[in-house]
This record gives structure tokens, sequence and C-alpha cells, in this order.
């Protein structure tokens, strides 16, 4: 029999490189399953890559046959909470139905441990803060829908067939590898950090502040961001974290502290010396004054919590990740936001 692999579903995207990549330095052997419709097959330097999707169930099943996959990383959604009040159907077909055929092949397998890539989307609109894994979850769009219900199906498959999951739900990923050798890259970009840095480079037009009147400490917006590489290191953890435990468990994976728009923008100003131009426009519906999450659960029972995720961190990574991508594009002859 071969040696178990990890399967990583989205493996090419943002955060599933970063895990694979740490993964793959702590010795393990592993697997990225990406159609590489929005990920980078740049990032896949580690492991091995095979090109799917999980909307297609026969697919999956022949990966499975393939490969003596033990441990399963699902990483694989749409989300983009904008696009997903255009085309629901979309992301209840890819993040649902796509969950549904692996949680198949794993049951048909026998794969039974499963680390779940969830969202605070799943909570909608906040109450108090920091928030913790035992809010109501009401998600308010689509997306928050579509991973509250991969979560359902996750945790049923824990009460009924034996599985043990672990669903992390992190609020802002931000920030690059240190050495700036993989980041963030999306089209469309949405994230207000590599927004900005997209203008500190010239990239990108001035940044739009959707609303400047809310009761935070300057007016904007706060929200908690979390380093991508301090949520690898989570990822890490909670697969460990199968061995002993059992059934389904959630944890909020937050900063326990919060930035506004300002800040990041002012930090951005300070760091790449670079002046960005600011537009004050109205409020974006649905946006909330604060967000920030507890990481009180994650320390006690995952031993994790972030060392890279002060703000000035989170920035250095990313500045050196975009100055690299402009590399990457004069060499493979792609726009930035592909």
């Amino acid at each position: 029999m071969a040696e178990e692999v990890i399967l990583i579903t989205g493996g090419a995207g943002y955060i599933g490189s970063h895990v694979n990549r740490m993964l793959s330095a702590k010795g393990y052997r592993t697997l990225v399953f990406d159609n590489l419709e929005r990920g980078h097959r740049e990032f896949v330097r580690w492991g091995l890559l095979v090109e799917g999707d999980l909307r297609d169930a026969g697919q999956v099943r022949s990966l499975f046959a393939e490969h003596n996959i033990g441990t399963v990383m699902h990483f694989a959604a749409y989300a983009y909470v904008g696009e997903s009040m255009i085309k629901p159907s979309e992301y209840y077909r890819n993040n649902v139905a796509g969950t549904v055929n692996l949680l198949n092949a794993m049951l048909e397998n026998g794969v039974m441990h499963l680390v779940f890539s969830s969202s605070c989307a799943v909570y909608g609109h906040a109450g108090a803060q920091p928030i913790r894994e035992d809010h109501t979850r009401r998600p308010v769009n689509p997306y928050g829908r579509s991973k509250l219900m991969a979560e359902q199906m996750i945790e049923d498959c824990c009460r009924f067939h034996g599985f043990k999951a672990v669903s992390l739900r992190y609020f802002n990923a931000a920030g690059a590898s240190c050495d700036g050798i993989i980041g963030e890259w999306h089209d469309p970009e949405t994230h207000l950090i590599p927004l900005v840095l997209e203008a500190a480079c010239g990239r990108g037009p001035g940044v739009q502040i959707l609303g400047a009147d809310y009761p935070t400490r300057d007016g904007t917006c706060v929200r908690d961001y979390i380093h991508v590489e301090d949520l690898a290191d989570a990822h890490c953890r909670a697969m460990d974290y199968l061995d002993d435990s059992s059934g389904f468990s959630a944890f909020n994976l937050g900063n326990g502290n919060g930035y506004s728009v300002l800040q990041v923008i002012s930090a951005v100003e300070r760091i790449t010396g670079r002046k960005i131009e600011m537009e004050i426009c109205d409020r974006r519906d649905g946006d909330p004054a604060c967000l920030i999450g507890s990481h009180d659960k994650a320390r006690e029972q995952l031993g994790w919590k972030p060392v890279l995720s002060e703000l000035d961190s989170i920035i250095e990574t990313a500045w050196k990740w975009h100055l690299n991508l402009d590399k990457l594009v004069a060499k493979t002859g792609r726009n930035t936001s592909q």
C-alpha cells in the first residue's frame, strides 16, 4: 500500500497553497485537487497537482480510487459575498454540491478525517464582540449560507458515520508568505489590504472608503485580520487534533484585535513610503461597524495563537509579495488580476 497522502482541495488558492507548503515542510505527502478556475498553477510548488472539479462526482471518485488519501483539507469554494448575491445557485452548486461529492467519496473509501475551511460569514450580523463559537449562526448572504450548509453536512457525517472533523471559521485572511513566494492573487480583488497595496504599486486607482460615519475610533469599519501563515499553522494543528478527538469541532480563528480602514491605509503609506489617494463614499449595505473574532477556544484546545498578525507584519509580507508579483507577471505574461 502506498504511503498515505493529505488531500488539499483548492490547494492552488491563497490559503490552501500556504497550508500545502507548511505540510510539505513538515514532511507530509500532499495531493492538490484544483480546477485552477480561481487558483494558480504557480502556487502548487509542493506535492502533486491533479486538475479536477469537485462538482464532477466521477472525477472525485477517481481521485480517491487512484490515491491513498488519509486526511482531507477542504478549501475549494467560491468566496465572494457580492458575487454570491448575484449568482446564488452557482455558490450552492460549487460550495454545497461539491462538498456532497467529496463527503460521499470519503465515506466510500473510509477516509474519516476532515479539516474544513469555513468562515465567520456563518454568523451573519455580529452581536457582542469578540465573536465566540457559540454565537448564533445566522448568515445573511448565499456565501455564508453555503458555508453553514457544508458545516451541517459535515457535522451529520460525524454524528452518523463516525467522521472526525474540524471546522475553522476565520475572519480576514491577509498577508503573504514571509519570503514573498506566494500570496494573495484574486480576480477580482475585493479585499482591503491588497487593494491598498495595488494602489501603492500604481496598478490600481485610489481606495474607496465605504463609509466614514460608523461608531468606531475614526468612523471607518474595523476588521480582524489574520496572517495567512498563522492560518496555515492552525490547519496543521487542527489535523493533529483529529487524532485524539471525536466528532465535530469548530474553532474561530481571530486576532482578538481590530484595525480600521484608515489604520490600514496609514500603515501601508508608512511601510511603502507611498501616498494613497482616498475617496470617501457611502456605506455599503450590510457592512457591520466592527467584526472581531475570539481565539480563546483555539488557544486552549489547539494550542494556537496568532504570532504574525500584527498589522505591520501583515502589510510588510503582503508588500513583498506584491513587488514579486510584478516579476511573476512579466515572466508569465499574465495580468495581475488573473
